[in-house]
């Protein structure tokens, strides 16, 4: 059984090692006052194992955790009526805001990283994972309002960039084409003829159009790299 902290402060810092979480994160009841001030002192109970797997998800999804509820003592679970013999009160149990992430994607990567216990409360926007030892996925729905699944996602972001234009591509553009083509066509009305004038006048055209082409493509590339 993993060591009892009085208040997460106790916890010696030198052995935290989960970058994107803080003791006062996992800690129990932390917001919560009794009627005559706090009944507890915010204990924390840390299952390493645990706090790897939530690690791992906060990595694999590149995006905040937002918990909503971590490590309960024994009082303060019964008190809020949580389950008798949950993860929570063994610190192996996390509430997980809902707010920037899409259910149905998160459930997926907290099932890659190792929970195997899947909470749905979609009223009150937060999915529970735990650690449970189970060979299975146990999924479950809330109570009351919560007595639900969170509904499937409409679509989900790949996170692929869209494929770069090739110089072919920019050069076809059709306001590319255009800009280009009605530029030679003023060129070939004006060199019509012999005389120097009428050549030169048209070789300055000719210029004048491979610098806009050059322009564009400048432009384009530049656009590219912008992020």
């Amino acid at each position: 059984m993993a060591k009892v902290y009085r208040s997460w402060r106790d916890f010696p810092l030198g052995n935290w090692r989960w970058p994107n979480f803080k003791p006062e994160e996992i800690a129990s009841n932390r917001f919560i006052n009794g009627k005559n001030g706090p009944k507890e002192k915010a204990q924390l109970l840390v299952d390493e194992r645990s706090m790897d797997m939530l690690q791992a998800l906060r990595t694999m999804l590149r995006k905040p955790l937002i918990i909503n509820s971590a490590y309960r003592t024994e009082t303060y679970n019964a008190q809020i009526g949580g389950a008798r013999n949950g993860y929570h009160p063994k610190g192996m149990a996390f509430d997980v805001s809902m707010a920037n992430h899409d259910p149905e994607a998160f459930e997926a990567a907290a099932i890659e990283v190792g929970f195997r216990g899947i909470g749905h409360y979609p009223n009150s926007n937060f999915m529970h994972i735990d650690s449970r030892q189970s060979a299975t996925v146990v999924r479950f729905k809330g109570t009351g309002k919560n007595n639900a699944w969170f509904p499937k996602s409409a679509g989900t972001f790949s996170g692929a960039e869209p494929p770069k234009e090739t110089l072919k591509d920019i050069i076809t553009k059709p306001e590319v084409l255009t800009g280009a083509g009605g530029v030679l066509t003023g060129a070939g009305a004006i060199t019509q003829g012999n005389g120097p004038f009428q050549l030169a006048l048209g070789i300055a055209l000719v210029v004048v159009v491979c610098a806009f082409v050059a322009w564009l493509i400048a432009k384009q590339f530049t656009g590219q790299r912008e992020v």
